[in-house]
């Protein structure tokens, strides 16, 4: 029993959409999504997983039921070469998506560190980094979702993401910290105004 799930064999998938355009860009989207390997114009592979059988499956009904054509066949990859190399396109396409993940995430520090140069330390900019946060985690949780053979990149990925996120923790404490000092201040100023009256 191989331990990186190789042995489960693989879905070869034959697509023609014809001519509806909007057919071919959902199957180019959803195979994408799945991280295909292409062997070929209309002709790829993936490892044979529940979920992604099952979405195969559907898939294939679509295209046939708007007069495509569609093939999906389960396939075992005899040849422990052949085998690797799908094994390492697979991880080296993981792996190009982990990395622009990790090219993007100095922007989202670079924007905190700005943003506390200018005292711009308010509930505002912290509501506007937890959203860019939270579309990391979902980019994240999709290029995870389609690493079947856990690609080396995933890790350097994830710690980036992760100090992104502590970062984001010390830019909200500041922001706390900054609209708690100005409250206190203001009723200082209330009090004192008071106070001389």
């Amino acid at each position: 029993m191989s331990t990186d799930g190789s042995d489960r064999g693989w879905l070869l998938i034959t697509v023609s959409t014809g001519s509806a355009a909007s057919l071919r860009v959902h199957v180019w989207r959803t195979l994408r999504k799945l991280g295909a390997v292409y062997l070929q114009q209309s002709v790829c592979l993936l490892p044979d997983r529940p979920m992604v059988a099952k979405t195969i499956a559907r898939l294939a009904a679509r295209v046939r039921d708007q007069g495509g054509q569609s093939r999906v066949l389960h396939v075992q990859v005899s040849d422990g070469g052949e085998l690797a190399v799908l094994i390492e396109q697979q991880r080296a396409d993981r792996d190009a998506e982990y990395a622009e993940v990790v090219e993007r995430a100095p922007a989202f520090l670079a924007e905190l560190e700005q943003e506390t140069a200018r005292g711009r330390t308010t509930y505002a900019e912290v509501e506007e980094s937890e959203a860019d946060l939270e579309r990391f985690d979902r980019w994240l949780a999709k290029i995870a979702a389609r690493d079947y053979f856990d690609a080396d990149g995933g890790t350097a990925a994830r710690a980036a993401v992760e100090r992104c996120r502590q970062a984001l923790a010390r830019f909200e404490a500041a922001a706390l910290a900054a609209e708690t000092s100005d409250a206190a201040g203001s009723a200082a100023a209330r009090l004192r105004a008071v106070s001389n009256d």
